[in-house]
């Protein structure tokens, strides 16, 4: 009976990839060349050269999203979470990456809406120059970024690119501004990790301080301990809490 039923599920499965098979095999694939050659005009030089540059932008695009948004806060947060809890692989890597990926999304719309608004639309439209129309982009980022970016931070690199003073944000370079912006979104990530590990280092050390109590040294205080972590951070509803306390920081400015 089985073998019949495996004939009629695997009879008719491998006609149907013969049939892709030979569909594929008659079918012109086309060819891509890339080729370098004299230019007729600068028209085609200036193109050439945009083609680049848009290619270099989307290979430098994770560096960007990671580096000048909330993302960096949000995974470093979430992973400190993890190993406080004590699993180690639960939640797995790639939930908690898209997790932060996508509460980056969140708290950055009203960022990019402002940036689709005043230059994006504008430079499709043939309204602004493309310099212009970056100018303008960088204002949103740059008044984001200002409102999380410690003064010390920003004075270190200031000093070290040795440029004036500035004035207003947006007379800060974005050389300078993007790494006092990571610094200070590391150490604001830092800290509010160390407040996470408080309740359940105080867990650990009270399961390890009643089991020497009772004389089972040998019983690993983790398999204690684990379980009462994951049903206190149940019972306090902690991603609610914690993911909560982490978007707010963001829009309490």
């Amino acid at each position: 009976m089985a073998i019949r039923i495996l004939k009629r599920i695997a009879l008719p499965a491998l006609l149907l990839l013969l049939a892709a098979a030979e569909i594929y095999a008659q079918t012109p694939i086309p060819g891509v060349n890339i080729t370098v050659g004299r230019a007729n005009s600068p028209q085609e030089v200036a193109t050439s050269l945009q083609i680049l540059v848009i290619l270099t932008v989307l290979t430098l695009a994770p560096s960007i999203l990671i580096m000048t948004t909330s993302f960096t806060r949000l995974i470093i947060v979430l992973v400190f979470i993890r190993q406080a809890i004590g699993t180690n692989q639960s939640p797995p890597t790639q939930v908690l990456l898209g997790l932060a990926l996508f509460l980056t999304f969140f708290i950055m719309q009203p960022v990019w809406n402002d940036i689709n608004t005043q230059a994006l639309r504008p430079y499709l439209d043939k309204k602004l120059s493309q310099e212009a129309a970056l100018d303008r982009a960088s204002i949103p980022l740059k008044n984001f970024m200002q409102n999380f970016v410690r003064e010390k931070d920003l004075a270190l690199f200031v000093q070290i690119a040795k440029i004036p003073r500035p004035r207003t944000i947006n007379d800060v370079p974005f050389y300078v501004l993007v790494p006092a912006f990571i610094i200070s979104e590391l150490k604001t990530a830092f800290q509010i990790g160390f407040l996470l590990y408080i309740p359940f280092l105080v867990v650990d050390l009270v399961v390890a301080s009643v089991l020497m109590a009772m004389g089972m040294m040998m019983l690993p205080p983790i398999m204690i301990s684990l379980p009462l972590k994951l049903m206190l951070f149940v019972l306090v509803d902690g991603w609610n809490l914690i993911i909560g306390s982490l978007v707010e920081s963001f829009f309490a400015r």
